[in-house]
């Protein structure tokens, strides 16, 4: 079984496009999703239209779910910095209400089977939405989680950060950013995950895309131009010079 592993598209259109282009070339029989399809780029409502027509198996990211309570946790997300306010106010404003139905729609977790192996797909860990798994995870931490995710595989995003690591008998697999890379290198991040009874193995791809047009249309919006800044250089919002 061949699928497409993706996540944190963060509503940049042109690189799902690109990974959606060039993933197709390898014939994938599935697409899984990690969630985050929103946040800081210019076309949330198309990214979230691409990935449902897509049939996409996907669940909700923690940047999604702070998205959709924006009205309820208002006080809470404007002591954020102002740009990652109106990150936050913009793509809620720029969701049409069939597609904030459908983000609400889904689970914080899949759990399903492929070629007898159990998957378990999540956003950050198997512990916390919000926990950030890295290349560089220690040995550890990544067997606490094996020993409490009753999966032989966890599929995750939320770290930016694409890696394949094998602890206690468990797949900890990152497929990387599609729309905001923060590695120092622009181009969208994915992977293809070939499954067969024998096992897991996982191919890591980075593939260039119309970064002009993700930024032009960050320009046309009105948003900050560190949103821009974010995409031309492949780094996080705090790592942009001048963005604080």
């Amino acid at each position: 079984m061949k699928v497409l592993l993706l996540g944190d598209v963060h509503a940049n259109l042109p690189a799902l496009e690109a990974v959606l282009a060039h993933a197709a070339r390898r014939r994938p029989e599935a697409i899984w999703n990690v969630g985050d399809f929103v946040g800081y780029g210019a076309f949330p409502d198309e990214v979230v239209k691409r990935l449902r027509d897509a049939d996409a198996v996907s669940i909700v990211g923690n940047y999604d779910l702070k998205v959709l309570e924006l009205r309820k946790r208002q006080k809470k997300l404007r002591k954020k910095r102002a740009e990652k306010w109106l990150a936050f106010k913009w793509a809620y404003e720029s969701l049409s209400k069939k597609s904030r139905k459908f983000l609400r729609s889904l689970p914080q977790e899949v759990r399903l089977e492929a070629e007898g192996w159990r998957v378990l797909i999540t956003h950050a860990s198997p512990a916390s939405n919000e926990e950030h798994l890295w290349p560089d995870t220690p040995a550890r931490r990544l067997r606490e989680l094996a020993a409490v995710a009753d999966a032989d595989a966890v599929l995750c995003g939320h770290s930016h950060q694409a890696f394949a690591r094998k602890v206690a008998g468990v797949w900890f697999i990152n497929a990387g950013s599609v729309g905001r890379p923060d590695d120092g290198d622009p181009r969208a991040s994915y992977a293809m995950l070939s499954i067969t009874r024998r096992g897991i193995r996982t191919t890591h791809y980075r593939v260039a895309y119309d970064v002009a047009r993700a930024v032009a249309a960050i320009r046309e919006a009105g948003l900050p131009e560190a949103f821009a800044e974010m995409l031309l250089q492949g780094r996080a919002l705090d790592a942009i010079e001048g963005s604080g």
